[in-house]
């Protein structure tokens, strides 16, 4: 039935009452606003969750209200690759330590990771959806109704205009006051959930600010993670150093070759520049010691090898002939080999 009306009103057979503009200005913002905060939360879902097949997952499981099932993010994943492989190479060799180092920071940024999409998930994408599908169908519910009842009322000022007899006339005009009445009823309270949108706004400008937030707490740890790594990293140029003369194929150039360190120096952040044109490499070429800053604990795994709590201060030097990743060190009247990863020489 209202099909029809709706024809005749397309085909000019019936008149068409229309929105006043304030009302139909409204509905224009709803819409706009239903339209870009599907947009915003769907691209802040692939930007949280570029997996689509485990963002499929995750709808799944919250359509059947069950928990999703834990699992490695990439960065975790990385991390665990980094310190199996670390652990497996050893240790106590600079690649090995650096892998291990790595691999710890990498899975505390899959933890930050997974604090980021939590956090986003709550105060940001669920107030969105929550008006996508309850407010805005609320208001498509209701903005129908309103249709309804202009047909109604279009049809019943058809049906007056065609009416030529007194009594039909009258009954034309009651039928136009009964539906100009729902009609101006439905409007006033599509009206009022159409100026909730507001609120809509205001409310979702404050969980913006909340992601904003998210993410500024996920960055800053991130950043942080990084620069502890580089700190740690930065700390061992021996590792640049160690890794030249390991050359299987070819004869490698000379530790202390100039070529060599400016090429080393290069691909290194300024900072550390002057530890890797110093430091080991002069230790090394020496027969004095130096005093070294304990960065780690370290646990022997022989007699031959000394423990190390980290922080402390140690005497350290090298004998020719030993492994490239070790130095003896000694405390006191003990004295014991150490992996130079854990080391920092002191000038």
């Amino acid at each position: 039935m209202q099909g029809t009306k709706f024809t005749e009103e397309k085909l000019g057979q019936a008149e068409k009452t229309e929105l006043d503009a304030h009302l139909e200005n409204l509905l224009s913002k709803a819409e706009c606003t239903k339209l870009w905060t599907e947009k915003i939360m769907k691209q802040t879902e692939v930007l949280l969750q570029p997996n689509p097949n485990a963002r499929i997952e995750e709808f799944v499981y919250e359509k059947l209200d069950r928990k999703a099932p834990s699992r490695m993010n990439n960065p975790e994943l990385l991390g665990q690759y980094m310190i199996d492989a670390g652990n497996e190479f050893g240790p106590g060799t600079a690649y090995g330590n650096a892998l291990i180092k790595c691999g710890e920071t990498q899975r505390r940024i899959g933890a930050a990771d997974r604090e980021l999409i939590q956090t986003s998930a709550i105060n940001f994408l669920t107030p969105l959806r929550n008006f996508i599908e309850g407010d805005y169908k609320t208001i498509t519910k209701e903005r129908k109704l309103l249709q309804n009842k202009r047909l109604d009322l279009d049809a019943a000022k058809t049906r007056l205009k065609k009416a030529k007899v007194a009594e039909a006339r009258a009954a034309s005009e009651q039928e136009v006051r009964i539906t100009q009445s729902e009609f101006d009823r439905q409007a006033e309270i599509t009206r009022l959930l159409l100026e909730g949108i507001s609120s809509t706004h205001a409310h979702h400008l404050r969980c913006l600010n909340d992601f904003v937030e998210a993410q500024m707490t996920y960055y800053a740890q991130c950043y942080q993670y990084m620069l502890d790594l580089q700190k740690q990293l930065g700390s061992f140029p021996s590792t640049f150093l160690s890794n030249n003369n390991q050359s299987s194929t070819t004869p490698a150039q000379s530790v202390s070759s100039p070529s060599v360190l400016a090429s080393a120096s290069a691909s290194l952040p300024s900072v550390f520049n002057s530890m890797v044109t110093s430091g080991l490499s002069e230790l090394k070429s020496s027969s004095g010691s130096r005093k070294a800053r304990v960065l780690y604990d370290y646990d022997a795994a022989n007699s031959s090898e000394l423990s190390l709590l980290a922080d402390e201060v140690i005497t350290v030097y090298s004998i020719p002939g030993m492994d490239s990743d070790w130095l003896m060190g000694e405390r006191g009247n003990q004295k014991g080999k150490v992996p130079i990863t854990y080391l920092e020489l002191l000038n």
